[in-house]
């Protein structure tokens, strides 16, 4: 029989030079509280406390997919966000702390308009993280999400069931809204959400858009570029803000007057999408930093 101690002992050994002692430290404890159901200070207070081999094997099992770079997100299959359970696969991005303070954002600025109804669109929508964080703090509202990828629509249904959500869930491009229309007689995606929503249109547009450019790829850990989904990362070195211009395109035609457009961004490119939605004539933009002190989100209104 080994000791939590043991493990974690092996969990520092064997990650050394992947991640750093405090990486290292919050994945183990991430392993043994979803194996073992041991908390952190449980670990800290009882380090001598002995694994059952049926945990041993699970837990050296994880060890060695981890020492491959794959992050412990995709071994797990969930994880935890805005206080929500969420599946996750290589897919879908696993979703990040600094999408969380987005999503504070968002429903601080639905509440000091005191709205209680309207209508929400995620655009890139992935796991379903935005969308089914904002349903299941904002009930009053009408949700939809949009994705090119059918895989990952698919995890996204899964975690709005999961979730208790009711989400409209539709593919669609939103570099090339009528890829899919070139029979006349056919909706295309877009056409089709707007279907839904009777033609209203919408109080939030949000997005956490493809923002990652090759030279950004030259500094990124290597258990995000060799296991995430390169449709929902990377963008060309010559046009970075090619998803940005599409997306304020389309709140422009699709925003209530008004309407509160919002997005997550690269933070070396504050400025540039400041400026990209100054010239389209977007009020009351303000850029905002994350809780490291990087440029991170920018809300803008119609």
């Amino acid at each position: 029989m080994k000791s939590v101690g043991d493990i974690s002992r092996a969990f520092q050994n064997g990650l050394n030079g992947l991640y750093d002692s405090k990486e290292v430290a919050s994945i183990f404890n991430i392993v043994l509280n979803d194996i073992a159901g041991i908390s952190s200070s449980k670990v800290k207070a009882f380090p001598e406390i002995e694994l059952s081999d049926e945990h041993l094997n699970a837990i050296n099992s994880i060890l060695s997919e981890l020492k491959t770079g794959k992050p412990i997100q995709y071994i797990l299959g969930h994880t935890e966000f805005f206080g929500l359970d969420f599946k996750v696969n290589p897919s879908v991005l696993i979703p990040r702390p600094e999408t969380e303070e987005l999503i504070e954002w968002i429903i601080a600025s639905v509440d000091s308009k005191r709205l209680a109804v309207g209508n929400i669109l995620d655009i890139g929508t992935g796991s379903g993280c935005i969308a089914i964080s904002l349903k299941k703090n904002l009930p009053g509202f009408s949700v939809s999400a949009i994705d090119i990828s059918a895989e990952a629509l698919n995890t996204a249904k899964e975690n709005a069931m999961l979730n208790g959500t009711d989400i409209n869930f539709i593919q669609a491009d939103i570099l090339d809204p009528k890829s899919e229309n070139e029979n006349p007689k056919r909706r295309s995606p877009l056409e089709h959400l707007k279907r839904i929503n009777n033609n209203e249109k919408f109080e939030i547009i949000v997005s956490n858009p493809p923002y990652v450019t090759p030279a950004d790829k030259e500094r990124m850990h290597t258990n995000v570029t060799d296991f995430e989904p390169h449709t929902a990362l990377f963008v060309p070195e010559d046009d970075p803000l090619i998803f940005y211009k599409a997306i304020a395109d389309f709140a422009i035609k699709n925003l209530k007057p008004g309407g509160a457009l919002f997005f997550e961004i690269n933070e070396n490119y504050g400025e540039q999408v400041v400026d990209l939605l100054n010239n389209k004539l977007f009020k009351n933009i303000e850029l905002r930093k994350d809780i490291s002190g990087r440029n991170r989100m920018i809300q803008a209104h119609r």
